[in-house]
């Protein structure tokens, strides 16, 4: 038996998803769900708060915390290999006691987040598309097509639909577009790395990239060079997460105990060089600083690297061409990211269907006779997310609160394993073969402080002053979430959710009745 399939079983859960993917495989549709460029719409406003430096040195700072955390994903994630993953690791670890509530606290962060992933990416495809579309017609200064607010929401409606229709078809299907995408965004992300600066030449210089430290009050309301550093390093901050979806497909991965956290390690070392690279090629490519930012240029002021490129392209060659293809070579990222973001959240909710932690849990927990795949949590994912979108076509701070709340809740469901582990008692754990030893200790406690400072981060106010459409509405939204998820838990469910269901016994109970009959 496969030592992954053996794990699942002494954990309660019988073998039900077609495990056949090699390790190649669940990295590279955790890599597709990292990406190297989907931090793409925060770089401009990550470069105006503090200047290049501290999005440089930030980027790496971020990087090293992000590892810390990974380190103490992966020591869990190969002693309970389940697509459950965060929200059973969070049961098993807590004990009797405080695994009911730690499991339901856990699913619900970690639903909502990456249910809100699939938004989030579906507005960066979109608004990298609206950009494609306008340079391939002309540009906002020659009447070029910028496609307006209900054009861009019939667009991101359709991404969400192409992904849950590619994702209703067997996993290798999924996994085959997911190995072409490692291969587009190294392939290409390398391309862009090395051309952009050599085409962009004369370059800044690497004084300006690594030291120059510049505020930009009279843009952002925000003076005060501590808070603008901090909100500088969004973007590092933002990109540098989603590595546990190797954690949601260990059922379907072989040896996952060992693949699982090979998986995660590997997919942050990857982004984290890639990541750096790319934030490295855009500031040494920038022309004019002010210019990116005015409404009036080339690409409407709407996205600040689209604006970058196309001034190398254009100042180079004087035409567009190789912006656009570069720009769809990001498009592409962004597209293989949704589609793994939809694979993961799929999973989120089919194992928490599976444990009875969601309304009509037995519709969502179906799985296909045919493609062995959550077909109906597939759609349940797409059509929350297509819900998140509407909110597009009134208010313009709508997809900072949707990075917002997808960061917090995906990243914080990271916290409540990772802090039950740091207080367990070690005889408790059954270590895989990933064990950190002595070490989880120091290492637990780093990575659990570093997302509380994450989350904290990322539901601060982002400009000043404070109005409708400057104001940061995540605070707000994650506040009724989850005030209704706790209330929801008080009032009723904690009468009936006891965390994870063990499917193996309920089965041998089943056919014990049906002999008894």
């Amino acid at each position: 038996m496969d030592p992954g399939e053996k794990r699942l079983n002494e954990l309660g859960y019988k073998q039900e998803l077609r495990r056949e993917m090699t390790l190649f495989k669940s990295l590279a549709i955790t890599f597709s769900v990292m990406a190297i460029f989907p931090g793409t719409p925060l770089y401009g406003a990550s470069l105006l708060y503090a200047g290049p430096a501290s999005l440089v040195w930030g980027f790496l700072v971020v990087s090293f915390f992000t590892s810390i955390v990974g380190i103490a994903m992966a020591e869990i994630c190969s002693s309970f290999p389940t697509t459950g993953s965060l929200y059973f690791w969070a049961a098993h670890l807590s004990g009797p006691k405080w695994g009911p509530f730690a499991s339901w606290c856990c699913a619900w962060m970690e639903t909502i987040g990456v249910v809100g992933g699939i938004a989030a990416q579906a507005f960066s495809a979109t608004q990298m598309l609206q950009i494609i579309i306008l340079l391939c017609t002309g540009t906002n200064k020659d009447g070029g097509y910028f496609a307006p607010r209900w054009v861009f929401l019939c667009m991101y409606i359709a991404l969400v639909i192409i992904w849950a229709v590619l994702n209703t078809f067997a996993l290798q299907v999924i996994a085959f577009i997911d190995t072409i995408s490692v291969w587009w965004q190294v392939i290409g992300g390398s391309v862009i790395l090395i051309m952009l600066p050599l085409v962009a030449r004369p370059t800044q210089s690497a004084s300006y990239i690594f030291t120059h430290l510049e505020l930009s009050p009279d843009s952002t309301g925000i003076s005060s060079t501590p808070y603008a550093v901090i909100l500088s390093v969004l973007y590092s901050q933002y990109t540098l997460y989603g590595y546990d979806t190797a954690a949601h497909l260990t059922e379907e991965t072989k040896g996952a105990d060992k693949n699982g956290p090979i998986a995660i390690l590997s997919c942050i070392g990857i982004a984290m060089l890639f990541g750096w690279g790319y934030i490295l090629a855009l500031t040494f490519s920038i022309k004019d600083f002010a210019y990116l930012y005015d409404v009036k240029n080339e690409t409407a002021g709407a996205l600040v690297p689209a604006q970058i490129i196309y001034d190398a392209f254009h100042g180079r060659f004087q035409n567009s061409s190789g912006a656009i293809v570069f720009l769809f070579i990001i498009w592409g990222s962004f597209f293989f990211c949704g589609l793994s973001v939809t694979t993961s959240a799929a999973r989120v909710v089919y194992a928490l269907s599976r444990d009875n932690g969601i309304p009509y849990s037995h519709i969502w927990r179906k799985i296909h006779p045919k493609h062995k795949v959550p077909t109906n949590a597939v759609w349940l994912s797409a059509a929350i997310g297509i819900i998140l979108g509407f909110p597009i076509l009134k208010v313009t701070a709508a997809f900072n609160a949707i990075i917002s709340i997808s960061t917090v809740g995906w990243v914080g469901g990271y916290a409540v394993p990772i802090f039950a582990r740091l207080v367990m008692n070690e005889k408790d754990f059954k270590p895989g073969p990933f064990y950190l030893g002595r070490a989880r200790r120091p290492i637990c406690l780093v990575a659990f402080l570093w997302i509380c400072y994450t989350c904290s981060v990322f539901l601060l106010p982002t400009l000043y002053p404070i109005e409708w459409d400057t104001f940061n509405y995540s605070p707000v939204a994650l506040g009724i979430g989850l005030s209704l998820v706790m209330l929801w838990w008080a009032l009723d469910a904690r009468h009936w959710f006891k965390g994870p269901v063990r499917n193996i016994g309920m089965e041998n109970q089943r056919s014990s009745r049906v002999v008894f009959m």
